[in-house]
């Protein structure tokens, strides 16, 4: 289903806002953007509208680390695998999505920026394209998990400077800050409104403070490749996973797929950080939202062999994580269930936090009014019932 209508009213819902849980709201929509959110039923004439039946009203969610899903990777380097995996997502709530890259080729990333253009140009049925976010190849060899070590290098201000200079689509980018020329990559990153973020990383407490010192602000998938409590000649050093909760400047996301952090850290992050500075991240490959089995990590054609059981991907051998399978439904699921997170603080790590991250909080992430009209209906399962993106019924169960 695909319709859009001028103007669309869902009413008789729990409707979750910045501020409150209405519960009998009305949510009006105009021409794509939220135009009123109130208690009660209101006339709206000539409106399409959705009737909630009691089930909860939220904004769409943002997921801003997704490598794929519905058998389709974005590196495959087509339309195709950027408008199937949004359409997958967005069954799930996913209104908008940051795909990411993996180390690769850089003439490979030259004509993923084509492809994304295009694709961005051309997704109707899908979770929007906020940008995109490339993950690598400046990270430590030692903490490169399911990465290409064939990839892997050092910033060279000249390689990403050409690299920028081919698209100005990229909204963030991870690299690991003990690397020599990273704190001037991380300066340019910031001069450029890119977020620079710290990923794949044997980092010192030491070399962490510098980091933010020259615009490094996040963290990507907090506890997966990166660097704890380490010992060297004998003395202690706090590591990256240890400056997260130090520093109360730094936002983290976290693979909450109930399989990457077991319910104690999952507790852990969420007492020490808060809902403010916590983004829940799919980081999902191209087996999300599809059955179990043998599966590639990357492009079809240059990229890893990996096994998708016990839900989730791993290496072949068995000895890492290869990314998740998880859709974004899943992770408030499992922030409520698993890590006693109240729903409206699971929403907003979905919503609002990730939104505000990658400063695009003027339009999206919060059901008030002048925003994008992204709306996601769901019960008290959270199962998906409708997912409306810029006031576009995307699919509706009701």
């Amino acid at each position: 289903m695909n319709s859009k209508n001028k103007r669309l009213k869902i009413y008789n819902g729990r409707v979750i806002t910045p501020y409150r849980l209405i519960e009998n709201g009305t949510v009006l929509i105009d021409d794509g953007k939220i135009v009123k959110v109130c208690a009660g039923d209101i006339d709206f004439p000539g409106a399409q509208t959705i009737d909630a039946q009691n089930n909860y009203v939220s904004p769409g969610f943002i997921d801003i680390h997704t490598h794929g899903g519905g058998g389709h990777d974005f590196m495959d380097g087509t339309v195709e695998a950027f408008l199937e995996a949004a359409k997958i997502h967005a069954l799930h709530g996913t209104t908008a999505m940051v795909p990411t890259t993996l180390c690769s080729k850089t003439e490979e990333l030259f004509q993923l920026f084509q492809v994304y253009r295009q694709a961005k140009k051309e997704n109707a049925e899908g979770s929007q394209f906020m940008g995109l976010h490339l993950e690598g190849p400046y990270f430590s060899m030692n903490q490169r998990g399911a990465q290409d070590p064939r990839y892997i290098r050092s910033p060279k201000r000249e390689e990403y400077e050409n690299i920028l200079n081919h698209s100005e689509d990229i909204i963030r980018w991870s690299a690991a800050p003990e690397l020599e020329g990273a704190m001037e990559f991380g300066r340019e990153m910031t001069r450029r409104g890119i977020l620079p973020a710290i990923a794949h990383t044997d980092a010192t407490s030491d070399e962490v403070t510098e980091a933010l010192e020259n615009g490094f602000t996040h963290l990507t998938h907090l506890y997966s490749g990166m660097s704890g409590v380490m010992r060297r000649n004998a003395f202690r050093y706090a590591g990256v996973i240890e400056s997260a909760f130090l520093f109360d400047q730094l936002t983290v996301e976290i693979i909450a797929d109930g399989i990457h952090l077991p319910p104690s850290l999952l507790q852990l992050i969420y007492k020490q950080k808060g809902p403010s500075r916590i983004a829940l991240i799919t980081d999902s490959m191209r087996a999300a939202g599809i059955s179990q089995g043998e599966s590639i990590l990357g492009s079809l054609k240059d990229g890893m062999k990996v096994i998708v059981e016990d839900g989730v991907a791993k290496l072949l051998d068995r000895t890492a994580f290869a990314g998740s399978v998880a859709t974004t439904d899943l992770l408030i699921r499992n922030m409520i269930q698993m890590a006693g997170v109240s729903l409206l603080h699971a929403i907003q790590m979905i919503t609002t936090t990730p939104a505000q991250i990658c400063k695009i909080e003027g339009r999206k992430g919060s059901l008030t009014t002048g925003k994008d009209a992204d709306v996601v209906i769901f019960d008290d399962s959270i199962q998906i019932k409708t997912t409306i993106i810029n006031g576009r019924i995307i699919a509706n169960q009701l």
